[in-house]
């Protein structure tokens, strides 16, 4: 199996690819969707809301954390989750960015 170059591509790129791949997954997207929906902090609602097991949410939101989308506090024997509002600006911008840079008559 090759190694992947991510050394020559820029921080950035790197970032948008690494968000890409994480929004990879339907599951990914509709919990994230049930999140932002919602005014509060989501502790034991995803189970019921997504439809898949515990351990398959657990996996789910430990992606969506790992690229800075969610953040997590313990409450009592629960982790409750809550978009993380700065990262997803700065991800709305780098994404703005991107697709308006773009040039739309090449062909």
């Amino acid at each position: 199996m090759g190694i992947t170059k991510t050394q020559i591509f820029t921080e950035k790129q790197n970032d948008l690819a690494q968000f890409f791949k994480v929004l990879g997954h339907p599951a990914r997207v509709a919990i994230l969707q049930y999140i932002s929906s919602q005014n509060a902090c989501i502790c034991n609602d995803l189970v019921d809301e997504i439809g898949l097991a515990q351990a398959t949410i657990s996996q789910h939101l430990k992606e969506l954390k790992s690229i800075g989308l969610l953040t997590g506090e313990v409450e009592g024997k629960s982790m409750c989750y809550c978009i993380n509002v700065e990262r997803w600006s700065e991800i709305q911008s780098q994404l703005n960015q991107f697709f308006n840079t773009t040039k739309s008559k090449c062909c």
